[in-house]
């Protein structure tokens, strides 16, 4: 070939780019949905992933941000997309904005979870997993009609940290889309009983590995929130991924994917005799009632956050706030001319 020819090769790859491009890596832009406890950290979080010095604010809804990198000089920047749920478990429902049959491929979620705060810890856990997952098969339901390729793809990739030869494979219930679960403030944690500490950590050890997930545990300690920004390197813009491990339940766990195993985490803490007095259907199940009998739980209606944003100094602009204040009186005064009269009323009987 001569240069004209290579030249006009060049020039159609990079317009025409086929999805080995960007299997490859040199196109990357992915997408990463954070969500967990309100005040669990997960701001603080995401700006140190970004190297961004700024002190985290509250999260009010779904808030976005962005990050880019370049991987090699004079290459493109890859771009990762930040979304934070805020309100720990009361806006679940928003989750159906980022998460979309157009950037289904490229999604991922990162669940933090406040050590500090054992007897939220399932509940949380719980509700905003089944509601992303259920979202998620919904939209591959709808996607394997016109494009089952995609969703073959997706579901094979869900297997993907797992070899076929390890002990659990037939045990497990990989999350459809990559997951890592943050446990935060392991600074408060780690002043706990050491009993304690050893029920909540084997139960996100066997959670994370039933669902395929990577586990951290982090703090505002920069070494640990280096060991979650890795994690997250990883999903957001390709990092290779960290092969260290660390399951000594007196040190933080760190435990990538596909790198911890059934017998390693050991049954549940529990006896024999309470164990065997379990109702369970599932080892899932029977997880869940070991961990809630030592720390029950919190109700969803505890966990909703019901404070007016409106309400809240932080959102203040006078002149919006004066015209609310307007109509809300407005508002009143029609419910009350309504209510006088619908009782003047003359009802006919007949």
């Amino acid at each position: 070939d001569t240069l004209w020819d290579l030249a006009i090769a060049e020039v159609e790859k990079r317009e025409n780019p086929d999805d080995d491009d960007v299997k490859s890596g040199d196109v990357w832009e992915k997408s990463i949905l954070f969500m967990g406890n309100k005040n669990g950290g997960k701001t603080t979080i995401i700006l140190r992933c970004l190297e961004r010095e700024e002190s985290p604010k509250p999260t009010l809804a779904l808030e976005y941000t962005f990050g880019r990198r370049a991987r090699r000089h004079n290459t493109p920047k890859d771009v990762a997309h930040f979304w934070e749920l805020g309100g720990g478990t009361s806006l679940v429902e928003l989750i159906r904005i980022p998460i979309t049959s157009h950037n289904i491929r490229s999604f991922a979620v990162v669940l933090v979870l406040d050590l500090s705060k054992p007897n939220e810890l399932w509940t949380t856990m719980e509700s905003l997993l089944q509601v992303t997952r259920n979202h998620v098969n919904k939209i591959l339901t709808k996607l394997e009609k016109t494009n089952p390729e995609v969703v073959a793809e997706i579901k094979q990739r869900m297997w993907n940290d797992l070899q076929r030869d390890h002990p659990d494979y037939a045990l497990l219930d990989p999350f459809p889309i990559p997951l890592v679960i943050i446990g935060s403030k392991y600074d408060i944690f780690h002043e706990f009983d050491s009993e304690m500490r050893k029920t909540i950590s084997k139960t996100l050890r066997f959670v994370s590995h039933y669902y395929g997930a990577s586990l951290v545990f982090t703090s505002k300690s920069e070494a640990l929130l280096l060991k979650a920004r890795a994690l997250i390197n990883h999903l957001a813009f390709g990092y290779d991924k960290s092969k260290s491990v660390s399951v000594d339940l007196s040190k933080p766990l760190f435990i990538p994917a596909g790198l911890d195993s059934m017998s390693q985490i050991g049954p549940p803490p529990a006896s024999d005799s309470d164990l065997g007095k379990m109702c369970a259907n599932t080892p899932l199940e029977l997880w869940k009632k070991v961990f809630e009998k030592t720390f029950p739980p919190k109700s969803i209606c505890d966990l909703q956050d019901t404070k007016d944003p409106a309400q809240d100094n932080q959102y203040a602009e006078y002149e919006v706030d004066i015209m609310r204040a307007q109509k809300k009186q407005e508002l009143e005064q029609y419910k009350r001319n309504a209510s006088k009269s619908w009782k003047e009323m003359d009802f006919d009987s007949d």
